[in-house]
């Protein structure tokens, strides 16, 4: 009588006790590279797409200059400033790297809450892009009114700053967390309008420039540990090329262009 040979062969130990059947092992070490196949696939993706959460508050130019950044065609017509709620875009390169950016609402609403929570403690971003404007964010107008909003620099300038605050502890209690150092670029926008003064403005911006928002960039660094984040203050411009603007379209792709190669250089990309 014939007998069909077993596919799962004993494993003895030197003792010559049963150990674990040969299949068995096999089967588990195949399981076990499928359960972490996830997190691995998980840790590429994140090592060649970081994600790069874009803050700020309404009307400074997020959306517009996330679309520049990833070569985004935005709808014809003028958007209505502000959204009620996160946007994702996404950058490529022909290399098979790029980012993935969470653009979060600049109103003061539960959705930005919430916003703010994913991207700082739910699942946390590697970098953060937050979006200034010198004063001149575009104004929303109050729900059910109708004609173009109007808001005086020094009052965009005051809500900047409040806005700043709230961003800032989100930054410093995720840079705490992190066993690897935090970036933040700060990004001036609106640079056509002010042409002559962007030096300046950026200065105003960085850190150790004794202005009021510079004193808040150094009291994130203090509370973060200076080791723990990094601060980059750059100038951009989404607009540029048109009759009446100071900057031509080559300035302001430039200036979009070394953003973009400022944030491949942050995330090891070059």
């Amino acid at each position: 009588m014939s007998h069909t040979p077993s596919r799962s062969r004993v494993i003895l130990s030197s003792s010559g006790r049963t150990v674990l059947p040969l299949g068995a092992t096999v089967i588990g070490g195949v399981l076990t590279g499928l359960a972490s196949a996830p997190e691995r696939m998980s840790r590429l993706l994140r090592g060649r797409f970081p994600v790069v959460a874009v803050t700020g508050m309404t009307g400074v130019g997020k959306s517009q200059l996330v679309d520049r950044l990833t070569r985004h065609a935005s709808g014809d017509g003028v958007a209505e400033v502000g959204s009620a709620v996160m946007e994702r875009r996404t950058r490529h390169s022909a290399r098979l790297k790029g980012f993935r950016f969470r653009v979060v609402p600049g109103d003061n609403a539960a959705t930005r809450l919430g916003a703010l929570d994913e991207v700082f403690h739910d699942e946390p971003v590697d970098g953060v892009i937050h979006v200034v404007a010198n004063g001149y964010a575009t104004p929303r107008r109050t729900a059910g009114t109708t004609g173009r909003a109007t808001a005086a620099r020094e009052e965009q300038l005051a809500a900047e700053l409040d806005d700043w605050t709230i961003t800032s502890h989100r930054i410093a209690s995720m840079a705490v967390r992190r066993h690897k150092p935090v970036w933040l670029v700060i990004a001036v926008t609106k640079t056509d309008l002010y042409p002559d003064d962007v030096e300046e403005v950026v200065r105003y911006y960085s850190p150790g420039s004794g202005s009021p928002f510079g004193e808040k960039v150094d009291a994130l660094r203090a509370l973060a540990g200076g080791a723990k984040l990094h601060v980059d203050v750059l100038p951009v411009s989404s607009q540029g090329g048109e009759r009446t603007s100071a900057i031509s379209a080559k300035q302001a792709g430039a200036m979009v262009d070394a953003l973009a190669t400022r944030l491949a250089q942050l995330c090891g990309h070059t």
